[in-house]
C-alpha cells in the first residue's frame, strides 16, 4: 500500500514538472509571438512612411520636372527674340566704338564716365588699366562708372580677361605698377561680375588658362596678398570653374582670408555645399565670430549659427581679452591703451555687423555706444595729461639763468642726470597677443560700393541660369552712409589692414569690418560726447 501511493506520487511530481516545462514554453512561445508582432508593426509603419515620403518626393519631382519644361519651352520661343536683342546691341556696340576710332578725342578733355566708355568700346586693355592708375584717387567715383562702362564693350568678359592677362604679364616679369595694375584689374573684375552672364566656350576656355597660370604664380610666392586671392576666387567662381581647383586648396584659400572683405560672398557662391558648415564652426572655434556672422548670412544658414548668439559670445571674448591685457600690463599706460584700443576696434566691429544685418531691434546698440563713447573720452583725457605732463618737464628741465648751459655742459661729466626732457616713448596700442583686428584707414563699405549686383553663374553654355546669384544681392545700391558714421565713410567689413589690397602703399584702404584710424569723430548716438582731441594711430601696413 505504501509502495502504491509513493508510486502514485512520484507520479503527480512528474506531471506537474512536465505541465511546469510547457508553461515555460508557452511563456516564451507568447513572448516571441509579441517580439515578432512589435517588430512586423514597427517595419510596417515604417515601410508606410517611407513610401508616403516616396510619393511625395514622386509629386514634387513631377512638378519640379513641368516648371523645368515649361521654362525651357519659353527660354527656346524667346531665343529669337534676344538673338536679335543681342544682335541689335551688338550693332550699337560696334558702331559706338567705330566712332569714337574715327573722332578720337583726347582722353583729357573728357570726364572719368566717357572715358572709361570709350577705352572699353575700343577694347584696350592696356589703356583701360592706365586709365583707372591715373585716376585712382578718385576711386569711390570709379567704382560705379567702371560697371557701367564694361556693358559699353563688344566682349565685356574678353576685355577683363585682357586686364587679367597683361597683370599676370606684368607680374611675371617684374615690371614697376604691378601693385598699381592688380588694383585697377580688381575694379574691372568686380565691374564684370556685376551681371549674371553666360560666357562663350572660347572665353570659358582661356579663363581656364589664365586660372591655371594664376595659380601657379600664388603657389610659387611665399605669402599671398589677400586681395589677389579674392580676384582669383571671384574669376573662378564667375566663370565656373570650380571643378578646376581642389576642394582643400579653396576651403585653405577661404579661411585664410576669411577676415578680407567680400570673401564671405565669395565663398558663397564657390558650392562649398555642406562644407560651409565646417567652415563657420572653425571660424568660431578661431574667436571670428563677426566673420561667421557674414559667412551664415551669405550662405542661408542663419538659423544653424544664430548672428545673435555670436556677436553676444563675440562681446564676451573681447571684454575678457580687454581685461587680460590690463591684468598682464599690470594697468601702465601701454597696457591701458592697448586694451582701449581692442575694445573700441571690437564695438566697431560689433556695431557694422549689426547695421549690415538689421540686427539693431534684436541686439540693443545703446550699452556699447555709451561704453565706447567712455573709452575714447578716457583715452583723450589721458592723452592730453601725457603730453601736459611732457611740457612741463620739458619747459623744468630747459635751465633758466645764465648758469643754465653751463650746468646742462657739466652735468655729463657729473654723473648727475641730464636735464634734457625724456623723450616720451611710442608705444603701440595695438593688442600684442588677443587682438587679432587691426585698425584701418576710412573706406567705403563694401555693402554699397557697388552700383549694380555681382553674379557668379553656375557656367552654361546654352541658356541663361534662373536661379538668384549669392554674390549680387549686395551690390545693387547706391553709396550711403552708415547711421554710426564712422569719420566721412563706412569702413569696409574686415579687419586686415591693406594696401587696399589691390593697390601701391600710400592708397591704403582697409578690409576690416569696422576700424579706423582717428576715434575722435566718431558718433556713438546718445552716449558721451566724443572728445576733440585727434588720436590717431600707427596703421600696420598688409601686403595684400
Amino acid at each position: 500500500m505504501a509502495t502504491q501511493l509513493i508510486a502514485q506520487t512520484e507520479r503527480v511530481n512528474q506531471f506537474f514538472n512536465e505541465l511546469e516545462s510547457h508553461k515555460n514554453s508557452l511563456t516564451k512561445c507568447t513572448d516571441l509571438f509579441t517580439t515578432l508582432s512589435n517588430h512586423f508593426s514597427t517595419a510596417q509603419n515604417s515601410i508606410s512612411q517611407k513610401l508616403q515620403t516616396l510619393d511625395s518626393k514622386f509629386q514634387s519631382l513631377e512638378s519640379r520636372s513641368k516648371e523645368t519644361l515649361e521654362s525651357l519651352n519659353n527660354q527656346e520661343d524667346s531665343i529669337p527674340e534676344r538673338e536679335s536683342s543681342a544682335a541689335a546691341r551688338i550693332d550699337e556696340q560696334k558702331e559706338a566704338a567705330l566712332d569714337d576710332l574715327r573722332n578720337s578725342v583726347p582722353l583729357s578733355t573728357l570726364n572719368i564716365s566717357d572715358a572709361l566708355k570709350s577705352l572699353s568700346r575700343k577694347m584696350d586693355a592696356n589703356a583701360l588699366l592706365r586709365f583707372v592708375v591715373s585716376k585712382r584717387k578718385e576711386s569711390v567715383m570709379l567704382r560705379p562708372e567702371i560697371v557701367v562702362a564694361i556693358k559699353e564693350a563688344v566682349d565685356p568678359p574678353r576685355l577683363v580677361l585682357d586686364a587679367v592677362e597683361e597683370y599676370l604679364k606684368s607680374k611675371t616679369e617684374a615690371k614697376s605698377g604691378v601693385t598699381d595694375k592688380r588694383w585697377a584689374c580688381g575694379l574691372l573684375i568686380q565691374g564684370l561680375i556685376s551681371e549674371s552672364s553666360v560666357y562663350s566656350r572660347r572665353i570659358v576656355e582661356r579663363a581656364a588658362g589664365l586660372v591655371d597660370l594664376w595659380k601657379e604664380q600664388l603657389d610659387g610666392e611665399p605669402e599671398k596678398g589677400a586681395a589677389e586671392v579674392v580676384m582669383f576666387l571671384q574669376i573662378v567662381a564667375c566663370f565656373g570653374l570650380r571643378e578646376k581647383l581642389d576642394d582643400e586648396y579653396v576651403r585653405k584659400s577661404v579661411m585664410e582670408f576669411a577676415s578680407r572683405r567680400d570673401m564671405a560672398k565669395v565663398a558663397a557662391s564657390l558650392e562649398f555645399g555642406d562644407k560651409m558648415i565646417d567652415i563657420i564652426d572653425e571660424l568660431v572655434k578661431n574667436g571670428k565670430e563677426i566673420e561667421a556672422v557674414y559667412f551664415a548670412s551669405e550662405s542661408g544658414l542663419t538659423k544653424r549659427f544664430q548672428p545673435i548668439k555670436l556677436l553676444e559670445s563675440y562681446v564676451r571674448n573681447y571684454k575678457s581679452n580687454a581685461a587680460s591685457i590690463l591684468a598682464n600690463g599690470n594697468n601702465s599706460h601701454a597696457a591701458t591703451d592697448e586694451s582701449t584700443t581692442l575694445e573700441l576696434n571690437s564695438i566697431k566691429d560689433v556695431i557694422k555687423c549689426v547695421e549690415d544685418h538689421k540686427l539693431e531691434s534684436e541686439f540693443r546698440l545703446d550699452e556699447v555706444k555709451k561704453r565706447a563713447s567712455q573709452l575714447e573720452k578716457s583715452r583723450a583725457e589721458r592723452r592730453k595729461t601725457s603730453i601736459f605732463g611732457s611740457s612741463r618737464s620739458f619747459v623744468s628741465g630747459s635751465g633758466v639763468g645764465s648758469g643754465s648751459k653751463s650746468r646742462k655742459r657739466g652735468s655729463r661729466g657729473s654723473g648727475s642726470s641730464s636735464s634734457r626732457p625724456a623723450k616720451s616713448v611710442r608705444t603701440s596700442v595695438y593688442p600684442s597677443s588677443y587682438s587679432r583686428r587691426n585698425l584701418a584707414p576710412i573706406h567705403p563699405s563694401p555693402s554699397p560700393r557697388y552700383s549694380a549686383p555681382l553674379h557668379y553663374p553656375s557656367q552654361t553654355m546654352l541658356e541663361n541660369s534662373t536661379a538668384a546669384n549669392h554674390y549680387a544681392a549686395t551690390y545693387g545700391n547706391s553709396i550711403s552712409q552708415s547711421p554710426a558714421g564712422i569719420g566721412i565713410a563706412q569702413q569696409q567689413h574686415y579687419s586686415y589692414p591693406v594696401d587696399n589690397n589691390l593697390g601701391p602703399s600710400n592708397y591704403l584702404s582697409s578690409s576690416s569690418y569696422a576700424g579706423q584710424t582717428s576715434y575722435g569723430v566718431y558718433d556713438y548716438g546718445s552716449a558721451a560726447a566724443p572728445p576733440t582731441y585727434p588720436y590717431t594711430v600707427d596703421q600696420t601696413s598688409y601686403r595684400g
